[in-house]
């Protein structure tokens, strides 16, 4: 009866060992995909930040250069302000195809990435 009860013991320790184990190891994953997606977010707002400032001189640019022309200014900086306008609402109308669905993928990607991998040798290993 004694040795039933330190079986018992023995199992439940290792169950415990177990448990804590896979929840420091959850931890980890969790860690681990959450700085991967944040990461790529911080490469990629970086990037934009540089794309818009490098867009919003030339833009400044070619609002003097079309003002000149017309001798106008002003007339300049309405033109390509409708451009932006018209290029908004492109956007708009398309904007889960432009912005949320690609977004999405990308999330989805980095947080799936280990599992994809994993998928992709063992097909390989099964051919």
């Amino acid at each position: 009866m004694e040795n039933i009860a330190t079986d018992i013991e023995l199992l439940y320790n290792k169950a415990e060992k177990y448990t804590k184990t896979s929840f420091e190891l959850l931890q980890l994953n969790t860690i681990d995909k959450t700085s991967d997606v944040i990461s790529s977010l911080a490469v990629v707002t970086s990037m934009v930040i540089i794309v818009a400032m490098f867009i919003l001189f030339i833009n400044i640019g070619i609002s003097l250069l079309i003002g000149k022309l017309l001798n106008d200014y002003a007339m300049g900086f309405f033109l390509i302000s409708g451009f932006y306008f018209i290029v908004a609402l492109i956007v708009f109308v398309f904007r889960k195809t432009f912005i949320k669905i690609p977004i999405d993928n990308l999330i989805v990607s980095k947080l799936l990435k280990d599992k994809i991998i994993a998928e992709n040798e063992s097909n390989t290993n099964n051919i």
